[in-house]
C-alpha cells in the first residue's frame, strides 16, 4: 500500500484569514479592487504577463472606474508581479510607486514570509488606491470577490 499524503495548502487558513482580512479593510477604504492570486509555477518565463493574463481571466478589467489590483505570486517559482488597471496605476505614481511596493513584497518573500508579505502588500496598494480612488457611500457593490484565488 503506498501512503496517500494531502497537499499542503500553499498558505494555511490562519494566513489565507489574515490575507482576506486586510483585503476587505483596504477594499473598506476605497472604490477599488484588489485581488491576490497564488500558484505553485509561473506558465510564463515573466510573471508579469502571466499577472495580466489572470488579471484578465478574473475580469479585473471590467471595473467601473478601471482601478483593480492583483497580487500575483508563484510559490515554487519564486516569482510575484503587481499589477493595475490603467487609472489606479497612473494616479498611484506610475513605475515608482509600483517598484517600491515590489520591492517590499521581495523583502518578505526572501525571508520566508509570504502571508507577513502579501499582508503588508495589499495595506500598501490599499492605501494608494484609497488616496486615489477614496471610499463613496453611494457605491456600495464589491465588483469582485475578496478571497484569496489559487492556481494550478
Amino acid at each position: 500500500m503506498f501512503p496517500f499524503s494531502k497537499k499542503k495548502p500553499l498558505l494555511d487558513p490562519a494566513d489565507q484569514e489574515r490575507v482576506v482580512a486586510s483585503i476587505r479593510n483596504a477594499e473598506s477604504r476605497t472604490t477599488g479592487e484588489l485581488r491576490v492570486f497564488v500558484e505553485t509555477h509561473c506558465s510564463y518565463v515573466d510573471a508579469m504577463d502571466r499577472a495580466w493574463e489572470v488579471f484578465h481571466n478574473l475580469n479585473m478589467a471590467a471595473t467601473e472606474r478601471r482601478n483593480a489590483v492583483l497580487v500575483y505570486l508563484a510559490t515554487v517559482d519564486k516569482q510575484f508581479a503587481l499589477v493595475g488597471d490603467e487609472e489606479i496605476y497612473k494616479k498611484a505614481g506610475g513605475p515608482l510607486f509600483w517598484e517600491k511596493a515590489a520591492e517590499s513584497l521581495k523583502e518578505y518573500l526572501k525571508n520566508g514570509k509570504m502571508a507577513e508579505g502579501l499582508v503588508s502588500c495589499v495595506d500598501k496598494l490599499g492605501d494608494a488606491m484609497a488616496t486615489h480612488f477614496p471610499y463613496d457611500p453611494t457605491i456600495t457593490k464589491n465588483e469582485l470577490p475578496d478571497e484569496i484565488v489559487f492556481g494550478k
